[in-house]
């Protein structure tokens, strides 16, 4: 559980939240005996053919299937779903699936930007719900799909939205001492349990250094792409948590 509470403004456009959001990630395997065990009925089955219980759109012929979630506390709606699985079919195949059952959804397919070869793909789509993508690699006899749809509505609502082509960055600090982010050329503290702060960025590749006094400084390389919000966390127990994209 990540928190994140509105309050004043900070200097130099960072954004201090004020009404004790919390941002949840999830992740949920698909049901079966064993989420890495193959579907053995349906993996030899003939085509592709999609299964209605899937949160987003999958087919039922797969050796591993699982969705996650990124969730606002208060909100139904998650901010970012992702559905990550392994398609024992080819490629082509599986891009055909996708684009007549996004299709059917009202999901539209964006030509900018779009990769489509012979071992991967690439696409962008506005769906009624947000931004989303579709990318499929292929891998030995299988076809590896990640499939995102964001949900517009609850990041502006949760006030995590990045400005127009912007990302955020947003900086949680629930330890009980200290915390400072470096990023971008700028240090920002965060008492233990202070109200988190958020950063629009310009997208690209940042270096950015969290440090809790007592504890080792860590040093990661995090890419911002336009759209995107990732939250940066320190602990309750003065560690730096992996990152999460939140939206």
């Amino acid at each position: 559980m990540r928190t994140i509470t509105p309050g004043a403004q900070a200097s130099a456009r960072w954004l201090a939240f004020a009404c004790g959001l919390a941002l949840l990630a999830s992740c949920t395997l698909a049901a079966s005996a064993g989420a890495w065990v193959p579907h053995l009925s349906a993996l030899f089955s003939a085509g592709l053919t999609p299964d209605p219980d899937a949160r987003l759109p999958a087919p039922t012929r797969y050796s591993y299937r699982g969705i996650h979630t990124t969730e606002a506390s208060g909100f139904e709606a998650p901010l970012r779903t992702r559905l990550d699985a392994t398609v024992p079919a080819g490629l082509g195949d599986v891009l055909a699936f996708y684009r007549t059952e996004l299709g059917k959804l009202g999901w539209q397919e964006k030509t900018d930007g779009a990769v489509i070869a012979a071992d991967r793909v690439q696409l962008a789509f506005a769906s009624p719900l947000g931004p989303a993508a579709l990318e499929l690699h292929r891998r030995d006899n299988s076809t590896m799909v990640n499939l995102v749809q964001k949900n517009a509505d609850t990041a502006t609502r949760a006030n995590v939205m990045p400005e127009p082509g912007q990302a955020k960055v947003v900086f949680s600090n629930i330890g009980e001492t200290e915390a400072v982010l470096t990023i971008h050329e700028r240090t920002i503290r965060r008492a233990g349990g202070a109200n988190a702060v958020a950063l629009d960025l310009p997208p690209g590749q940042y270096t950015y250094e969290l440090s809790v006094p007592g504890h080792a400084v860590t040093t990661n390389i995090l890419t911002f792409a336009a759209g995107d919000t990732w939250e940066l966390t320190v602990g309750r127990g003065g560690e730096a948590w992996s990152p999460l994209q939140l939206y």
